[in-house]
Formats: C-alpha cells, sequence, structure tokens
C-alpha cells in the first residue's frame, strides 16, 4: 500500500515511470481504454485496468500515489467527470499526486522565455482545455496535487527517424519559431523524485537546456543517419493537418530552472542532440 501507484490513462510518460518503479518493488495499477492494451502493460509488471467500465475504487483507495496523464476533451476532465467525488474522498490519504499538463497553457510569447510564473494566455483550444482542467484538478480539496507542465515529448519509438528514413521529413521554415522538448526518460526521473519529496501545490515545467527550431531537429537526425537533409518548406505553403499546424501557433522557450532548484533534477538528456544520438544507439 506505502508503494502503490495508481495510473491514470498509463500510456507514454507513465509507462517510463512505470520501468522505474516496478524494479523498485512498486505496485503500480494502471489504466486503460483499449482491451488491447491490457497485455502490452501486463508484460511490463504494471497491473492493468480497463477503465471506464471497471469498477476501480477498491483498487484507487489502496493506492497513495496517483499519476493522471488522461488528457481532458471538450466536456473536461475524463477522471473527475467521473469520480470528482470519490477522488474528493480519498484525497486526505494520499501521499502524492501528479497532474501530467502541457507548456501549452503558456501560449504564445513569439519565441521568447516562459516559466511557472508566467500568465497563463493559451493560443490553442487544447491549451485552454488543460488551464481549465489544471484549475479542476486544483480545485480538490486536501489533494497533494502537483503539476507537471510538459514541453513536446519524445523518446524511444516517438521520434523523427521513421519519418527521415521513409524520406516524408520535411523541415517546416516559420521564422523565429522555436519549441522545447524533453526526453521521457527525464520526466519519468522528475516524477520519481517528486514523489520522493512530496511539496503540495508545487508546479513544475519540464523541459530540456536548449530550445530549438523544430528544423533542425529534423536536420540533424538525418545527419545522424547520413541520410539527405529533408526537403525545406515555408510553414505559409505547407501541407499540415490543423493538428500539425495548431503546434506553430506558439513560439516560447520554456524555464526549468524551478525543479532543478527545488529537487536537484539533472535531465539527462540536457539537448535534442544527446537524446537523438541516445535513440539512435538504441536503436529507435
Amino acid at each position: 500500500m506505502e508503494k502503490t501507484l495508481f495510473s491514470f490513462g498509463h500510456g507514454f510518460s507513465a509507462r517510463a515511470l512505470a520501468a522505474r518503479l516496478v524494479p523498485q518493488g512498486w505496485r503500480i495499477i494502471g489504466t486503460t481504454r483499449s482491451a488491447d492494451k491490457m497485455a502490452e502493460i501486463s508484460a511490463t509488471g504494471v497491473t492493468p485496468v480497463a477503465w471506464p467500465g471497471t469498477d476501480i475504487m477498491p483498487l484507487l483507495r489502496e493506492a497513495r500515489y496517483v499519476l493522471i496523464s488522461a488528457g481532458p476533451g471538450p466536456e473536461g476532465d475524463p477522471v473527475l467527470n467521473l469520480l470528482r467525488d470519490e477522488i474528493a474522498e480519498i484525497a486526505p490519504d494520499l501521499r502524492w499526486a501528479g497532474y501530467l499538463s502541457t507548456t501549452g497553457v503558456y501560449g504564445d510569447h513569439q519565441g521568447g522565455w516562459v516559466d511557472e510564473d508566467t500568465p497563463l494566455v493559451p493560443a490553442t483550444k487544447r491549451g485552454q482545455l488543460r488551464v481549465e482542467a489544471e484549475a479542476a484538478w486544483q480545485a480538490v480539496p486536501d489533494l497533494p496535487l502537483h503539476i507537471f507542465r510538459l514541453a513536446g515529448i519524445y523518446g524511444p519509438g516517438r521520434g523523427p527517424f521513421a519519418k527521415v528514413r521513409k524520406g516524408t521529413a520535411r523541415r517546416i521554415i516559420k521564422a523565429g519559431q522555436v519549441f522545447s522538448r524533453i526526453h521521457v526518460e527525464d520526466i519519468a526521473q522528475a516524477l520519481e523524485l517528486s514523489m520522493a519529496r512530496p511539496d503540495a501545490g508545487a508546479i513544475y515545467n519540464l523541459c530540456d537546456d536548449d530550445p530549438a527550431p523544430p528544423q533542425d531537429v529534423i536536420g540533424h537526425a538525418a545527419e545522424l543517419l547520413g541520410l539527405p537533409l529533408p526537403e525545406a518548406v515555408a510553414f505559409e505553403t505547407a501541407d499540415l493537418t490543423p493538428m500539425a499546424r495548431s503546434f506553430y501557433a506558439e513560439s516560447k522557450k520554456v524555464r526549468n530552472d524551478r525543479i532543478k532548484d527545488a529537487l536537484g533534477w539533472c535531465p539527462k538528456y540536457p539537448d535534442y542532440r544527446t537524446g537523438l544520438a541516445a535513440m539512435l544507439a538504441e536503436n529507435t
């Protein structure tokens, strides 16, 4: 019970955390909407639960740590929509609750720097939903909540190499555009540090030390693979999905000083070059 983590929406980041905790004897319960993923989750040493659709309260009451990775929709936060009263009931018994949000809550700063004290002025509907979800979780009485605002996540199986190898990658050029990123292993490390040193109410940005234009990352991936530089395409004329185009609505550099100072967090992959090199060495 003392080392039990309940993971809502057991996805990419939660799995990276589980890979660190399971060998230490942690019991982790992870929810999924997909029956097809049950066996895959179980193979990692995590107890999978199909939810919604299962009465999870007996398991949730056994947990002292809760991680919320499930993103909000137009109707609000999916966990609180179904379990707001139940979460409030168990809140005083929890040691730590972590909510994975996004740096999209800060909106567009035309390439300028933001930190955790920057006003929340999201430029997209997704960002606005995250602002509302953060507030909804903060409103749960006695919940030892920690909010982690994640930059663009990459890691094994999620990066630019596949598109570069296929020849479908493009370098989208938009003047002044810059993004911050975070390797999934560095997210997991930060969450583990926070769980060991809870500080209810804390808000942390999670990103590496080197915000960079997206075309530089694609170009470096091609260089590592020894392949030609992908075609440069102007953003204004690029054929992008609405989702992809929305990412270019915001340009900012994200500071990570707070979590370094508070928890001694030191990213293993402080820039995209070290992160991509490690992924290539692992053949991912």
